[in-house]
């Protein structure tokens, strides 16, 4: 058996691609393993963990291309290194559409190809996203900003640019959205209707948008704002645009607002705009309470935000099926050493419900994004007591693609829970939809089938949780990844509170004892400043945008699927990624 590897400086393909070379190289004769990678940190460690990491890669910058593969010979690795080479080429060649002559290679030269682009997509490394949505806010574009690890002063500087132009920006870090019918980023393919969602959390838009669905009610738009916009430091800025921009679009009856509880002052002054409008606006701070005001409405859970917005819209409850499971007879099964709950969370704003609601039947839970600081993990790779994690962190994915695309991380940590033999039920959530991974069951399911028969060697039941987001007009098709999952052994549920709820009465049968947190009352701040300018933004909810994509050629496969006009922008990192040439650019151009 020989290790090979190869080391290409400052060669750039978004994470989709290497992904796909990747499992192509791996399906070589006399190929046992391979890695097709950025040279980030994270990275070489996943390569370290694997006996793939040599020192040439050791040495590897974030802007390198590491190519790494263990096979049954000498000539085999050869073999499997040249055609991994030869992949990575025609990938970059070859058109996205049949109907592509030429991949625009400058921003400007994309303006001119697509006549009315009024959107840009953005989901390049986060040290490069502020830099190209900078050029996109100064050319008139709306932007939402996929990419994560963007600095926040980056983050400060870009909205402030954007709300001086009466631009909207969604981000960084804004994982979902849906305008004028268009799903962009991760987002779910629901029927149109008269609820409109702002949300500064990407899986809570989703699981909203498609509970509403199943209740048979419609989405008019969801708009994102990313997870910091909320904090002090940025201050609300595309919240306060948003919900005055869905206010005033005629197409929205009701609003639904969505975030972990924002800095209490930003929180003030978002319910006081959100009394303001004079439409009903259900407010879901998860963790805290909203207080009871006419028009405005508080929920508990996302799965309470979205019955509230149905009976808000269609004056009729909404019913949605169950899948039964009873948590007795499950803890019945359980081994005395099995006590603890484990969640691998790919939706941070599943992840934080999960932690909110957990606690009220197994007390306080570790976490690498946790609700009191005192239990922060020591490391996010390593579990104690009842822990539950969001692995769409940023720990988790620099240089790496998000879990919703690549489930690797996921299932190798699954397997790893599985093992240790005081895990009671592990919680796993799979998340459906636009720009997500197009078959995640089909990976998901033998790997909890595997976990559990792993478990089971070992003398003990292990019970797997799983929320499914997603509807039937998803392209992934909901019916089948349920099927796939519950014959692989999952208890598969409709709604992420419905999951925790029952993964809670489990452990709590085999012994674990709740402590609900006291919820915390966000106040009503009187705002001194007049509602944002939306006048540029009411017409990109008018009808369906034309978006410049940057980025993962994903997102731009899925908005031609829904028959939006798109162009895909051929980037590439300035200065071939070399950050001393980067900052001596930046300098020249100051």
């Amino acid at each position: 058996m020989v290790v090979r590897s190869l080391v290409k400086p400052s060669t750039y393909f978004d994470s989709v691609t290497l992904m796909l070379v990747q499992r192509e190289v791996r399906e070589l004769p006399g190929v046992h393993e391979a890695g097709v990678v950025m040279g980030t940190e994270v990275n070489k460690q996943l390569l370290r963990d694997a006996g793939l990491l040599l020192p040439e890669a050791e040495a590897a910058k974030p802007d390198d291309l590491i190519l790494v593969v263990r096979a049954e010979s000498e000539e085999a690795a050869a073999r499997a290194l040249a055609h991994a080479e030869e992949l990575l080429l025609e990938r970059h060649r070859a058109p996205l559409l049949p109907t592509e002559a030429y991949r625009p290679k400058t921003l400007s030269s994309a303006l001119r190809m697509l006549e009315g682009a009024n959107l840009a997509l953005i989901s390049v490394p986060g040290r490069f996203a502020g830099g190209v949505a900078r050029d996109a806010l100064q050319a008139g574009l709306h932007v939402m900003l996929f990419s994560d690890n963007v600095p926040m002063e980056e983050e400060i500087e870009l909205k402030r640019l954007a709300a001086s132009q009466g631009l909207l920006l969604m981000g960084p870090d804004c994982g979902t959205a849906i305008l004028g019918g268009a799903a962009l980023g991760f987002a779910n393919r629901v029927r149109r209707g008269s609820i409109g969602i702002v949300g500064a959390a990407g899986t809570g838009i989703q699981e909203v948008a498609s509970l509403i669905h199943h209740a048979g009610a419609g989405i008019s738009h969801a708009i994102g704002t990313g997870g910091r916009d909320l904090s002090t430091a940025v201050g609300g800025v595309t919240a306060m645009q948003a919900l005055t921009a869905l206010a005033a679009d005629p197409s929205t009856r009701v609003i639904v607002f969505l975030s972990k509880p924002p800095a209490p002052e930003v929180a003030g002054r978002i319910l006081h705009l959100a009394r303001t409008i004079p439409k009903p606006v259900v407010v879901d701070f998860i963790g805290a309470r909203i207080p009871a005001e006419e028009g405005l409405y508080g929920a508990e859970t996302l799965e309470d935000a979205a019955r509230i917005a149905v009976e808000l819209a269609t004056g009729s409850s909404p019913r949605w099926p169950e899948w039964i499971a009873l948590p007795a007879q499950e803890a019945t099964r359980l081994a005395p050493s099995q006590k603890y709950v484990r969640g691998l969370y790919s939706g941070g704003t599943l992840c934080y419900e999960a932690l909110v609601l957990l606690e009220q039947y197994v007390g306080p839970v570790f976490s690498n994004t946790p609700l009191d600081p005192l239990m922060r993990l020591e490391s996010p790779h390593h579990s104690r007591d009842h822990t539950v994690i969001d692995m769409g962190s940023d720990e988790f994915t620099v240089g790496r693609l998000h879990p919703m695309l690549d489930p690797e991380l996921r299932i190798q940590r699954l397997l790893r829970e599985a093992e240790d033999p005081q895990v009671a039920v592990i919680l796993l959530d799979v998340v459906l939809g636009y720009g997500a991974h197009p078959d995640p069951a089909r990976d998901l399911a033998p790997a909890i089938r595997e976990a559990r028969a792993r478990a089971q060697a070992r003398g003990r039941w292990l019970p797997v949780v799983v929320p499914v987001v997603g509807t039937d007009e998803d392209p992934q098709g909901y019916q089948s990844q349920v099927q796939m999952l519950v014959e692989a052994g999952a208890l598969v549920q409709r709604s992420n509170a419905q999951a925790v709820r029952l993964a809670g009465l489990i452990a709590e049968a085999a012994g674990s004892r709740g402590s609900p947190r006291l919820l915390a009352e966000m106040p009503v701040t009187p705002m001194e400043e007049p509602p944002p300018d939306v006048r540029r933004i009411l017409p990109l909810l008018a009808s369906s945008p034309r978006v410049v994509n940057v980025g993962l050629e994903g997102f731009t496969q899925s908005l031609v699927s829904q028959g939006v006009p798109v162009i895909h922008m051929d980037w590439r990192p300035p200065a071939g990624g070399k950050k001393e040439l980067i900052d001596l650019l930046d300098k020249l151009n100051a």
